[in-house]
């Protein structure tokens, strides 16, 4: 279970005296004779009781969360995910000594901390915990994001590439399933029958904390959203050390497509999207070379030991595909991009400014406007059309339809399997 520093600390009882003040209003000392005080002002060798000093109250997080994670977790320990033993044949990984060693040794390594993934899921607990209680129908798309980037930037304590945002806070609407973010300008307004897909990133020394949940208003979709946070959760029990992509597939559709959803006395199947899946993540790099489609098929591909992968699961009443549609915001740079000579000086600037920022961490347009950037849509495109950026824009299923999104981050050990962004949500 996740430490919360949301709850409020249980301070001490205040000791009998505070501040050096006695409970005598002559300044005596409990217990002693008629006198001893006024003795002891006249200079007499008598020594008074130490007072206990007050313990300094614990740190309350504020809310919304601003307070950094570093004034909770001083010692730079943060918990652990939900733990869950290997399968069948890999159940020995729990108690082998080797495997054991192997992690301590893990943990030695700056680069290879743990540390860094569990802050990073923290703050995405902390964040979203808010996010889920403060977004409300009324409330502009621009607003929302804007809040939950704030709150991953305090509570991450951002530092240029060191720790901040993972990728832009994904509020994707209805039938769009992925890759929206408002960009400057954005009037889109939350409507009571919306369903909000909100997907969240942080990162801390590129280690990044990819999760996403999905909220409604109103009861029409709630089968939707349950078929989808199964799904997500089958994902998460078949996936191990030596577990096939494929099969992992097949599993996440049979949970998904057992579930039927009623709109207007109309029932619908819910449809796994046959071309969105889940991925590995690599150090600044939010999709690495594996991915576990949401569809049974013949990857043998195998979980390795070390892995660490986005489960991730979408869920459509329509036809269960998706098509790039809309005008676009989300940004990275191509990891292993060419080193290309730019006709557009003011691409190689903006080039300079992406390097600087963001690396190979995705950003949106937003986050440019933030850093003083303007009139760069134009340097923007050439870098995307020399092959240097990539482009997202939204992933839409039929206008209409309804899509939901759940995920989690899941780290294989060498011992077990830990869900690092589990929380008492989902």
């Amino acid at each position: 279970m996740a430490v919360d520093p949301l709850a409020a600390p249980t301070e001490d009882p205040a000791p009998a005296h505070v501040n050096g003040e006695d409970d005598n209003d002559e300044g005596e000392e409990d217990g002693a004779p008629e006198g001893a005080a006024a003795g002891w002002r006249e200079g007499k060798k008598k020594k008074k009781k130490k007072k206990p000093k007050k313990k300094a109250n614990k740190p309350e997080q504020s809310d919304p969360p601003r307070i950094g994670l570093s004034k909770f977790f001083p010692d730079g320990t943060y918990p652990e995910g939900q733990i869950e033993e290997y399968k069948d044949d890999n159940r020995w990984r729990t108690t082998s000594e080797e495997k054991r060693y192997e992690e301590k040794m893990i943990m030695q390594d700056p680069e290879a901390n743990y540390n860094n993934i569990r802050k990073a899921a923290e703050v995405h607990r902390l964040v979203r915990k808010h996010a889920k209680k403060y977004i409300k129908p009324g409330m502009t798309m621009t607003h929302i994001a804007e809040t939950i980037e704030d709150g991953i930037r305090a509570l991450v304590e951002e530092n240029g590439l060191e720790a901040g945002i993972g990728f832009p806070t994904g509020l994707s609407l209805n039938h769009c399933a992925a890759h929206y973010t408002p960009n400057a300008g954005d009037t889109i307004v939350l409507k009571q029958g919306d369903v909000l897909k909100v997907d969240i990133g942080v990162q801390v020394k590129g280690r990044i904390c990819d999760s996403a949940f999905t909220l409604n208003f109103e009861p029409t979709y709630d089968k939707l959203l349950e078929a989808v946070k199964a799904a997500t959760n089958t994902g998460i029990r078949e996936a191990g050390i030596d577990a096939r992509l494929g099969e992992i597939g097949g599993a996440i559709q049979e949970t998904m497509e057992s579930y039927e959803v009623e709109v207007n006395g109309k029932i619908l199947p819910v449809k796994a999207i046959e071309n969105l899946s889940g991925h590995t993540i690599h150090p600044y790099q939010i999709h690495g070379r594996k991915s576990v489609l949401l569809v049974k098929n013949n990857d043998q591909t195998k979980m390795e030991e070390g892995d660490y992968f986005a489960i991730e699961t979408f869920g459509s009443t329509g036809r269960g595909k998706v098509v790039e549609q809309g005008e676009c915001s989300h940004y990275a740079k191509i990891w292993d991009a060419p080193n290309v000579q730019l006709r557009l000086t003011t691409a190689q600037s903006l080039l300079k400014t992406i390097n600087k920022n963001f690396g190979t961490i995705p950003f949106c347009r937003r986050y440019l406007d933030r850093l003083g950037e303007s009139r760069y849509l134009l340097a923007l495109n050439h870098l995307v059309q020399q092959g240097v950026v990539n482009s997202y824009p939204p992933l839409c299923d039929a206008p209409g339809s309804m899509t939901a999104q759940f995920e989690h981050t899941i780290l294989l050990r060498p011992t077990v399997k830990e869900v690092v962004s589990r929380g008492d949500d989902y």
